[in-house]
């Protein structure tokens, strides 16, 4: 295949689009799927941001209206310069649509996915007001672990690495050296003792199990050793060792056993991202000791006897567990003496993996640098207490994120990627870059502004057009009280309507947005949830309640981000209900007009009719093989089809279903078939809600 350029010539939104095909670059390892080539103002971007990085600029910004096609751009950027990338999302459910497209787009490449492990997070913590200590809790994901520890493995590895994290980067991890060094680099006719083997396994903080064999542990039948690695969620390595050699190494499938493949070499990663080898532990032991004894000392002299003795009991603890075992329950907290740092010095994060020519983007960069400057203060505050009331040593602040000044040192070249830059990206930018131009032709949406009075009444009105026609809205309200009334009183009304709001887990919320566009329900009800990176096609109308209420959900920025959610259809509207037009509104209308006249001239000028969006339904983050994402899309929709039909369903006709489901569930049930009794009980859950509903 000859090597593609950056001038891509443009393909106009109204031809029939090519069948998508595979496209490198010369010196690049990616190798980019193409499913149309770059149009409308998308071939301009991508050449002005690979010129930029390689004339050297630090900052550059990608002014990029929504669903103009900035993560295909951004990939574009990443497979002409043919250099390791790190994506920064702001939250969790825009990370897993970054990474679901990247992976799209890098089939054949290490598309990476770091984000925070944690399902539920209690950090410690100490109320001096009232004596109470709070004891860290935690549960954490085993699946995005494995993706965390499968990033940084990849980064090390491979130079064609496409990592997508949140703010979760910018917080300590192990130290990339001891994670090195700690490797178990196994290889065909290498010397390899079974009794050392296993020691370095239990260095590496894998564990023993011959009956539960699962990700992170391994088990021993002789002299061969089987090993589950933590950073594959469906591979595990077979080693057999004759008189103190290794004779095979295969890599086979942990559920089924069978092997896949003879390999030569193969590389077994630490358990863990805190893992430190014996002596690096030994030596922090005794600068442990030293720090406490010092600590131990100033309490005494200051009359602080109680703290002075919690102080010791917990850490003389956590030396004994380190001592032993190499590891102790919250081994973060003495990152700094593990390390070797001096006191203040940043601790090792992810960027730290990073080869130093690494290009790293913000995207929705408005939200990502407030986020990295927040970080460091909020978790200061929380640890000093700890340590001023002995619960912890002074150390310990140094297990922390970085803080945003240094961060910025780690800053390779930065392209920041929003539809509204706000001052740090202005101050920086050396040079902005515009997409404005969809490749589909599609304008920003209308927007109207209609008096706050009867608001209620006349976005019922829309809805019910909307939802005639097969469309979805979105409605964002200022409290979440009112939300959760114009849900109430939606549902009164015969629309099918969820309410989005901040207690909703990220799975949930990921579920709930596909629910959305599936059809399950026509209309979702949010408050600041609805604004950056929802990729919403069928959305046609967003309604926006009281804007005229100056304030953070009603400033300049973010109603031109909740504008653009109807920006995806090709019907898209955006209504404002105010009493009065502020200069928030003003400003906002003018820059959508300003953008929406622009596309209209292009598309004159270029004979473009705009068209819509189509785009499949997919699981946002799935396994390595896309079947499961696949078969889990077809049960969404059979799930949102059953929904549609319980809803057309008179109360006799609901009561014989409901009759028939309980039987079946009961015959599954005693055939020991639980997945369909399941299936059965949650359609019964279905159609009991919806009685206990014409009830009422």
């Amino acid at each position: 295949m000859p090597p593609a350029t950056p001038d891509s010539t443009p393909v106009s939104a109204s031809t029939a689009a090519p069948e998508g095909r595979f496209v490198t670059f010369p010196d690049s390892p990616f190798q980019l799927w193409q499913p149309y080539p770059p149009a409308g103002d998308q071939p301009t971007a991508i050449a002005q941001l690979v010129e930029g990085v390689r004339d050297g600029e630090v900052f550059q910004t990608l002014l990029g209206v929504t669903g103009s096609g900035k993560t295909f751009t951004m990939a574009n950027v990443i497979a002409r310069l043919g250099r390791p990338a790190i994506v920064f999302a702001p939250n969790k459910t825009l990370a897993a649509q970054l990474y679901s497209e990247f992976r799209e787009f890098f089939p054949k490449n290490a598309v990476e996915y770091f984000v925070s492990y944690y399902d539920y997070y209690q950090p410690e913590a100490y109320v001096p007001q009232r004596d109470l200590f709070i004891e860290k809790d935690s549960a954490i994901n085993d699946h995005i672990e494995q993706m965390r520890l499968s990033a940084t493995k990849s980064v090390l590895e491979r130079r064609d690495v496409v990592i997508v994290a949140t703010v979760s980067a910018i917080y300590g991890i192990g130290a990339p050296d001891d994670y090195l060094q700690m490797r178990m680099i196994l290889k065909v006719g290498g010397k390899q003792g079974q009794r050392e083997a296993i020691a370095q396994l239990v260095r590496m903080q894998y564990q023993r199990s011959e009956m539960d064999f699962s990700r992170g542990t391994f088990r021993v039948r002789g002299d061969t050793i089987d090993v589950f690695p933590s950073e594959h969620s469906e591979l595990a390595v077979r080693f057999e060792l004759f008189d103190d050699e290794i004779e095979s190494i295969a890599l086979f499938d942990p559920l089924t056993g069978r092997i896949q493949q003879n390999v030569p070499r193969f590389v077994i990663y630490p358990s863990s991202h805190y893992v430190t080898p014996r002596e690096k532990t030994l030596a922090a032991v005794e600068t442990i000791k030293q720090e406490l004894n010092e600590r131990l000392q100033f309490f005494t002299a200051e009359g602080k006897l109680v703290e002075a003795q919690r102080l010791e009991q917990r850490t003389r603890f956590d030396l004994e567990m380190l001592t032993e075992l190499g590891h102790c329950k919250g081994i973060e907290n003495y990152t700094r003496h593990l390390s070797g740092a001096r006191p203040g010095d940043p601790p090792p994060t992810l960027t730290d993996y990073l080869p130093r020519d690494a290009i790293m983007f913000l995207d929705e960069s408005h939200q990502m640098i407030g986020q990295l400057n927040a970080m460091y203060n909020g978790d200061r505050a929380r640890k000093t207490t700890l340590v001023e009331y002995g619960f912890r040593l002074p150390s310990a602040l140094d297990n922390r994120p970085l803080k945003f000044a240094e961060f910025e040192q780690r800053m390779r070249q930065v392209i920041f990627v929003s539809a509204t830059p706000a001052d740090y990206e202005k101050e920086h930018a050396g040079q902005v870059v515009e997409q404005v131009v969809r490749p589909t032709g599609l304008l920003d949406p209308e927007v109207q502004v209609r008096p706050a009075t009867h608001q209620v009444d006349d976005v019922l009105q829309e809805i019910r057009q909307r939802v005639q026609q097969g469309e979805r809205v979105l409605i964002t309200t200022l409290t979440k009280r009112m939300a959760e009334q114009l849900t109430e009183y939606l549902n009164e009304n015969g629309v099918k309507v969820r309410y989005l709001h901040s207690d909703v887990d990220t799975v949930e919320r990921v579920e709930i947005i596909r629910d959305l566009r599936l059809g399950a329900f026509d209309v979702l009800v949010g408050i600041n949830l609805l604004r950056e990176g929802l990729d919403i096609p069928e959305v046609s109308l967003v309604a926006i309640l009281d804007a005229d209420k100056e304030g953070f959900l009603r400033a300049e920025r973010s109603l031109i981000q909740t504008i653009g959610r109807a920006a995806r259809n090709a019907h898209g509207t955006a209504i404002l209900y105010a009493d009065h037009v502020t200069e928030s509104m003003k400003k906002a209308i003018g820059e959508t007009r300003r953008r929406r006249d622009k596309q209209m001239a292009y598309n004159q000028a270029h004979g473009i009719t705009p068209r819509g969006i189509v785009k499949k339904v997919r699981d946002l983050i799935d396994g390595v093989y896309s079947e499961k994402s696949d078969r889990q899309a077809q049960q969404a929709r059979e799930r949102a089809a059953a929904r549609r039909e319980v809803e057309e369903m008179s109360e006799k006709d609901l009561a014989r279903e409901i009759k028939r489901l309980e039987k079946q569930m009961l015959e599954h049930a005693r055939n020991l078939e639980f997945e369909q009794a399941a299936q059965a009980r949650d359609q019964l859950a279905l159609l009991k809600t919806r009685v206990l509903g014409a009830a009422g």
